[in-house]
């Protein structure tokens, strides 16, 4: 990451705003943005496989589900935060990957500009890709602040996204299963769509 570049960029962004960059409030605002900006989008220096290769026999056939994963990413259309939860769930071919490395793996991809529904499916791709399981579904609920704080101004409106990969394609019930633990009644219905 260009450090230099975000701050000349913040800089001009204040300017462009009709702000003095060099009063006193503001003057160490660029470089404290390029800080944020390396945290906040740390997933573009980071590997999904680096946390994904670590795995443990682990049979084949039960079901691992994660949930309630905290979600935070940016959106690439206006660069305002959204948040929420992801729910991961597998059914190992064999292999099972470290639980914080699901959460891990969520990250490297919520850290980047993101669209929710890509997002969803490159957890998903991700799983399916390096633990060879039978199936993989992921359901990530956020909250958009470009929703939320401008445009239509809807605050706690929620985007529902789902990917399902392999037996999750093919059984509606074991998705509504796995709706039934992750526990949310608006959703529910969601994963037979």
């Amino acid at each position: 990451m260009d450090s230099k570049k975000i701050e000349q960029a913040v800089k001009l962004m204040l300017e462009a705003m009709g702000e003095d960059a060099e009063r006193e409030g503001l003057k160490d605002t660029p470089s404290r943005v390029a800080r944020a900006f390396e945290e906040v989008f740390a997933g573009y220096a980071d590997d999904e496989k680096k946390h994904l290769s670590v795995t443990f026999e682990g049979g084949s056939g039960g079901l691992v589900l994660e949930k309630d994963i905290p979600v935070y990413s940016v959106c690439e259309h206006h660069m305002l935060p959204f948040f929420g939860r992801a729910h991961v769930a597998y059914i190992p071919g064999g292999r099972v990957a470290g639980l914080s490395k699901i959460a891990r793996t969520v990250e490297v991809f919520a850290r980047r500009l993101q669209l929710q529904e890509r997002l969803t499916e490159q957890v998903a791709r991700a799983l399916w890709e390096n633990l060879s399981p039978q199936g993989v579904m992921v359901v990530i609920e956020a909250e958009h602040t470009c929703m939320t704080m401008r445009g239509i101004k809807k605050t706690g409106s929620k985007t529902i996204t789902c990917s399902k990969l392999g037996a999750f394609e093919k059984d509606a019930a074991l998705c509504g299963r796995i709706m039934e633990m992750i526990g949310n009644e608006h959703i529910s219905s969601f994963s037979s769509h």
